[in-house]
C-alpha cells in the first residue's frame, strides 16, 4: 500500500513540474486546420451529356436524386415568366401516365417528387427508389402540357403577381434587381401580368424543348445506394433523353454608378422602409479573393454578432436585424447590405449602414474579429461536411465551376491563411461604398424630408417597375370647408346614415386569427354610453381582457389585473363607444395622402392617425404610435371587406402589423342591439 502511495505522489509531482513550465496566462496558439476527409463521390457521364454524381451513405434506408439544369441565364423579354410557367406545369402527368395517377403513385410510395424550370427532385425509402426515380425521369423527359393546366397556371401566376404589388419587400427586391443588373439582363427582368398573358402554351412547349436538355445537366444521387446498380438504373432511365442545341446568349455587362446615389421607390402603404446598399461584383467560387471576401462579409454583416447587427439593432434599436451578403456567380455577382427599419429612422439607418461599409474598407478589422470569424467558418464547415448531401453539393460545385478535385479538402486551410490585409483589400475591392446604389423603398411622405436633410447623395426616383419618375407628392391640398367633423359625417353616411348609426345601442363582434399557428378569438363588445370590452381567448383559456364601464376599467393579462389610471383612464373616457369615430371630430384634419392608389383624408387624434377613403368615405386604416424600449413604434391596422349588417356596414377583415408579425382578423359574427349586457363591462 505504501509503495502505491509513493508512486501516486511521484506521478502528481511530475504533472505539476510539467505544468509549471507552461505560462497559464498565455492564450494557447491555435492548432492547424482540421484535416477534412470528404466522402467519396463517384461520377460518370451519359452519351447525351448528362453528368451523374453518386454519393453512397448507408446511415438511413433512404435515397434522393437532385437534377440541376445548369443553363446560362436567358433573357425572356416580353414573355418574361415563360420558364416559371413551364416549371409550374411540369409534373402534371406525362405521355405514359395521367396527372392523377402520377400523384397517386407518389403518395402511395410515401415519396417526394418535385419539378421546376431548373431541374427536379425525388426522394423515398430505398426499396421504392428505383420506381420513384423512374417517375422523375418520366416527368422530365415526357412532360405533357395541356391547355387546361396551362390556363390554371396562368391564372394562379397572375393572381400571385397582383397580390405582390402591395408587398414592400417584393417591390424593393424587384427594383433593386432591375437597376443593379439592367432591364435587358436576365437577372434584371421580372414577370408581370402582361408578360404572362402574352405567353402562349406553344411558347411554354418551345421553351421546354429548347432548354430542358441533358447536355447542360447534372444528376446527383445520394443515400443508401449501390453505385453499380444505380449506374445501370440511371443509364436505363435517362439515356433516351435527347440532347439539343441550346441557343447562345451574350449577357449584358452589369455596371455600378460612377458615384454613390440614392434610388428611392415610393410605397404609400409602407409602415417601414427597406434600405439596402448594393453594388455589382465579379466574384466566382474559387477565385483568389474568395476566402477573404467571405470573412470580410461575415465580420460586416454575417449574423447576430456582426458589425451591422450590433450597430443598427443592439446599439441603435432601428431594426430587428441588419445583414450583408456576397453573391458569387459565374455570370454576375453582387454585394448587398441592408435592413428593414422604422420610417422615422430611415435616414439614420442609411447613414449607419454606409458608415459600417466604409469603416471596414478603410480600417483594418481587429485580430479578434478575424480569429472569431475563422472559428465560425471552421466550426460550421466541419459540422456540415459530415452530411452526405454536403459531399454531393461539393462534388456538384467542383464539376460546375471546374474546380480542382481537392478544392474542399483545402478549404479550411485557405480560410485560415487569410490575413488582416487580405480582409481589408477584399473589402476595398468588393464593397463599393463609393460607387454603390442605395435603395430605399418606403413611404415618401414620412421619409423624404429627413432623407434630404441627412444625405449628400443625389436622389433619383423610380416607380414600382424600376422606371424613372418624379418626386412623389408630399401632400395634397385640403378642399375648402373640409374638417375632421365633415370627414366623420361622410363616414357615417357611407356605413348606413346618421339615423341608422344613432339607433345602435350595442354591438358584439367576434373575430378570429392565427398567431404562430394557434387559433385565437377576439370578442369585442360595446354599448352606450361609452362602454367597451375586448377579450382574447384561445386553446380553452383567456389570454387577455380589457373592460371599461364608462367611468372605470381594468386590463387583465395572465391573471394579473391592473386598473386603468392616469393617461390610460383619460383615453378610455374620451372614446365614444360603440362608434369610436364620433370622438375623432375633435381631431385635426391633417392632410390628404395617397394610399393604395386612392386618396385618403388623414385625421390626427391623440396618438392615432385615422385614414378615410376620400371617395367612398369608408375608414381604411388607423396608425397608432406607441413608445417602446427602442423608441416610437407605429402600429397600423388596415380595414377592408365592408359588409352590411342590419343596414350598417362593418369591415370584416382587419389586419394589424406588430413589427414583423401580422395579425389577420376575420369577422365571424356581428350582432347589433343584442348579445351585450351590463355584466360584460364589470
Amino acid at each position: 500500500m505504501k509503495t502505491k502511495i509513493i508512486a501516486l505522489v511521484a506521478i502528481l509531482a511530475m504533472s505539476f513540474a510539467v505544468n509549471a513550465q507552461r505560462d497559464l496566462n498565455k492564450q494557447p496558439t491555435p492548432g492547424p486546420a482540421p484535416k477534412i476527409k470528404l466522402g467519396k463521390a463517384e461520377k460518370f457521364k451519359l452519351p447525351n451529356g448528362l453528368q451523374v454524381i453518386m454519393v453512397e451513405n448507408h446511415k438511413l434506408p433512404r435515397a434522393s436524386a437532385n437534377l440541376t439544369i445548369d443553363n446560362k441565364p436567358v433573357f425572356e423579354g416580353d414573355k418574361a415568366g415563360v420558364s416559371g410557367l413551364m416549371g409550374g406545369l411540369l409534373g402534371n402527368g406525362t405521355t405514359k401516365i395521367s396527372k392523377d395517377d402520377f400523384n397517386e403513385k407518389v403518395d402511395y410510395l410515401g415519396a417526394n417528387v418535385n419539378f421546376s424550370s431548373g431541374g427536379a427532385f425525388a426522394s423515398s425509402l430505398k426499396r421504392y427508389f428505383p420506381e420513384v426515380l423512374g417517375l422523375m425521369a418520366d416527368g422530365v423527359q415526357n412532360a405533357v402540357f395541356t391547355k387546361e393546366e396551362f390556363d390554371k397556371q396562368v391564372k394562379r401566376t397572375v393572381e400571385g403577381l397582383k397580390n405582390n404589388e402591395k408587398d414592400v419587400k417584393t417591390i424593393a427586391r424587384r427594383v433593386e434587381d432591375r437597376l443593379t443588373y439592367g432591364k435587358n439582363h436576365p437577372f434584371g427582368e421580372f414577370t408581370t401580368p402582361e408578360s404572362v398573358k402574352n405567353t402562349s402554351l406553344q411558347d411554354v412547349k418551345s421553351h421546354y424543348n429548347t432548354y430542358y436538355r441533358p447536355n447542360n445537366a447534372y444528376l446527383v444521387i445520394v443515400g443508401d445506394i449501390n453505385p453499380k446498380e444505380t449506374k445501370k438504373l440511371v443509364t436505363k432511365l435517362f439515356s433516351g433523353w435527347k440532347k439539343g442545341a441550346i441557343p447562345s446568349y451574350t449577357l449584358p455587362k452589369a455596371t455600378n454608378p460612377e458615384t454613390t446615389e440614392i434610388n428611392f421607390i415610393n410605397m404609400p402603404n409602407a409602415v417601414q422602409s427597406e434600405v439596402s446598399v448594393v453594388n455589382n461584383i465579379d466574384l466566382t467560387l474559387g477565385d483568389k479573393d474568395y476566402y477573404a471576401v467571405l470573412l470580410a462579409n461575415n465580420i460586416l454583416g454575417g449574423g447576430g454578432t456582426a458589425r451591422l447587427f450590433m450597430n443598427l439593432r443592439e446599439d441603435k434599436g432601428y431594426t430587428y436585424g441588419s445583414y450583408s451578403s456576397v453573391r458569387q456567380n459565374k455570370y454576375a455577382g453582387r454585394f448587398k447590405a441592408g435592413a428593414s427599419v422604422r420610417n422615422m429612422v430611415t435616414d439614420s439607418s442609411m447613414v449607419e449602414i454606409v458608415k459600417e461599409i466604409n469603416k471596414i474598407r478603410y480600417q483594418k478589422v481587429s485580430s479578434e474579429e478575424l480569429k472569431n470569424s475563422k472559428a465560425e467558418y471552421v466550426g460550421n464547415f466541419v459540422m456540415d461536411v459530415q452530411k452526405p448531401r454536403t459531399v454531393a453539393r461539393f462534388a456538384l460545385n467542383i464539376a460546375r465551376y471546374n474546380l480542382p478535385d481537392d478544392f474542399y479538402e483545402k478549404y479550411l486551410e485557405n480560410i485560415n491563411a487569410v490575413t488582416l490585409d487580405d480582409v481589408q483589400n477584399a473589402a476595398i475591392k468588393y464593397f463599393k461604398g463609393d460607387k454603390a446604389r442605395i435603395f430605399i423603398t418606403g413611404k415618401g411622405i414620412e421619409v423624404l424630408k429627413n432623407l434630404e436633410k441627412t444625405s449628400d447623395y443625389s436622389i433619383k426616383y423610380y416607380d414600382k417597375k424600376g422606371n424613372p419618375t418624379t418626386k412623389p407628392a408630399m401632400s395634397l391640398p385640403i378642399p375648402a370647408g373640409m374638417s375632421a367633423s365633415t370627414v366623420v359625417d361622410k363616414y357615417f353616411e357611407a356605413i348606413g346614415g346618421k339615423s341608422k348609426v344613432a339607433s345602435v345601442k350595442s354591438v358584439m363582434m367576434v373575430s378570429s386569427a392565427k398567431v404562430q399557428g394557434m387559433d385565437i378569438t377576439l370578442t369585442l363588445k360595446s354599448a352606450t354610453p361609452n362602454k367597451s370590452s375586448a377579450v382574447v381567448t384561445g386553446m380553452g383559456q383567456t389570454f387577455s381582457k380589457q373592460l371599461f364601464d364608462g367611468s372605470k376599467g381594468y386590463v387583465e393579462q395572465r391573471g394579473q389585473r391592473k386598473d386603468l389610471a392616469g393617461k390610460d383612464l383619460e383615453e378610455a373616457k374620451a372614446k365614444k363607444a360603440p362608434f369610436a369615430d364620433e370622438a375623432y371630430r375633435l381631431g385635426k384634419l391633417d392632410r390628404i395622402e395617397p394610399i393604395e392608389g386612392s386618396n385618403a383624408y388623414v385625421i390626427k387624434y391623440s396618438d392615432t392617425e385615422i385614414f378615410y377613403d376620400a371617395k367612398s368615405g369608408l375608414k381604411v386604416k388607423t396608425v397608432k404610435t406607441t413608445k417602446g424600449p427602442q423608441g416610437e413604434v407605429k402600429i397600423p391596422t388596415v380595414f377592408s371587406d365592408y359588409r352590411e349588417v342590419n343596414g350598417i356596414k362593418f369591415p370584416y377583415k382587419m389586419v394589424q402589423k406588430m413589427g414583423p408579425m401580422s395579425l389577420n382578423f376575420e369577422i365571424k359574427e356581428i350582432k347589433i342591439n343584442e348579445g351585450v349586457s351590463s355584466a360584460d363591462f364589470q
